[in-house]
């Protein structure tokens, strides 16, 4: 059993940054995949960025160039980066823990941390 905590969402003005921390508050996330999928207001749940227990990394072509994964597994903790946000990355983000079966399959889910990007 693994239990996710996110932290670190908030309001940011178009083209600001903000970085989400997850830390697991118990299991150990060095056995698992990562991934972080995002809800816009009244869409369907999209899958964001992936990173594997070896640190390499995936995302979706929405975000590339402009968010960055990446884990600690000594600490138990994965963080996004976010660079040069849009209104549009508007959404509640969700930390997951999963594995991969062809595609990345989450298996442990957070609580969700509101993004909102507005001037």
């Amino acid at each position: 059993q693994v239990q996710l905590v996110e932290s670190g969402g908030g309001l940011v003005q178009p083209g600001g940054s903000l970085r989400l921390s997850c830390a697991a508050s118990s299991g150990i996330i060095s056995l698992y995949g990562m991934g972080w999928f995002r809800q816009p207001p009244g869409k369907e749940r999209e899958l964001v960025a992936t990173i594997t227990s070896g640190g390499t990394t995936n995302y979706a072509d929405s975000v590339k160039g402009r968010f960055t994964a990446s884990r600690d597994n000594a600490a138990n903790t994965v963080t996004l980066e976010m660079n040069s946000l849009r209104p549009e990355d508007t959404a509640v983000y969700y930390c997951t823990a999963g594995r991969w079966s062809g595609a990345y399959n989450p298996r442990y889910w957070g609580q969700g941390t509101q993004v909102t990007v507005s001037s």
